[in-house]
């Protein structure tokens, strides 16, 4: 079993950046595909960023590609996303989450979540 903290959501203004980390903690971290996701009010949740056990692999959603990036540390058993050009549709509360096959993007394939981080775009 894994268990996975987000950390480093907050309040920034439309265009600003945010870098989300995800501590994991339990397991061996590198035996995990990590993926990131966001639910926003009145909407299911959805894929935002996959990334392999090695880090060789990388995919990511339509509405981010090009300004957001994951990326992951198995030294120190962490995941981020990094957030730039951000906009008001971004706004949601983020998830990550560890998976023991491929980074894909549907949730039923993720078996440990964390709590979820809060981030809200806004002037």
């Amino acid at each position: 079993q894994v268990q996975l903290a987000e950390s480093g959501g907050g309040l920034v203004q439309p265009g600003g950046s945010l870098r989300l980390s995800c501590a994991a903690s339990g397991s061996i971290f590198n035996l995990y595909a990590m993926g990131w996701f966001r639910q926003a009010p009145g909407k299911e949740r959805e894929f935002v960023a996959g990334i392999s056990r090695s880090g060789s692999s990388v995919r990511y959603a339509d509405s981010v590609k090009g300004r957001f990036t994951i990326s992951r540390d198995n030294a120190k058993t962490t995941v981020y996303l990094q957030m730039n050009s951000l906009k008001p549709e971004d706004t949601a509360v983020y998830y990550c989450a560890s998976s023991f096959g491929v980074a894909d993007s549907v949730p039923q394939r993720y078996n440990y979540w964390g709590q979820g981080t809060q981030v809200t775009v806004s002037s």
